[in-house]
């Protein structure tokens, strides 16, 4: 799955809203640090970033885009971290499990 796609799926799939336009505006937004919601932003620029792809087009894994965002998710996970917080990381961490379920389930639909 690109990069685009696994972020379209997440902008569709969400509870909040994590997009900023489409992919491609969303990421830049997110690089650039005007991001609507900065949370999801951080969270979409480490992602790219640590997932060593230099295109939005690029092939992401699911394990790459988990691990990209493991240390955001461990400062989420502390007690003294905000609960809101948490919440859209876990929810994004949930989500990408999701789009690379459905992915897998469509490569065996189509044989």
């Amino acid at each position: 799955m690109t990069f685009a796609e696994l972020l379209g799926y997440l902008g569709s799939n969400c509870k909040n809203d994590i997009m900023d336009g489409d992919p491609a505006e969303t990421l830049s937004k997110a690089q650039n640090k005007t991001h609507k919601n900065e949370l999801a932003g951080q969270v979409i620029a480490d992602m790219f970033a640590k997932s060593g792809l230099a295109d939005i087009n690029g092939e992401i894994t699911r394990a790459v885009a988990i691990t990209s965002i493991g240390p955001i998710r461990l400062f989420f996970m502390k007690d003294d971290a905000p609960v809101e917080g948490f919440r859209l990381v876990e929810d994004i961490v949930h989500k990408i499990d999701g789009a690379f379920n459905a992915e897998a389930l469509r490569m065996k639909a189509q044989g």
